[in-house]
């Protein structure tokens, strides 16, 4: 698992059959990287949040078919944002 901020909704007109009704996040980690999230549990930007890698994505995403190697499993309630970069 790995800490990431929710930097924007991602919209796409064409998706695989399995992504076709789930939310997509672009996400933040603390060195300044953008990757795409799958958010199953309704995020917002600026959300920090707990991101789960690889194939337990698939797990985490409630189906093992989706097509998906990073997933949201949590928004973190208390974070001190001055260790977000150090």
């Amino acid at each position: 698992m790995q800490i990431h901020r929710v930097v924007r909704d991602l919209v796409t007109s064409k998706r695989n059959f399995w992504l076709a009704s789930k939310s997509l996040r672009v996400v933040e980690d603390a060195g300044g990287n953008l990757e795409v999230a799958l958010d199953p549990i309704g995020t917002k930007p600026g959300d920090y949040v707990v991101t789960i890698g690889i194939s337990a994505a698939r797990i985490a995403a409630g189906n093992p078919k989706i097509t998906t190697d990073l997933t949201i499993g949590g928004i973190i309630d208390h974070w001190d944002e001055n260790r977000w970069r150090n």
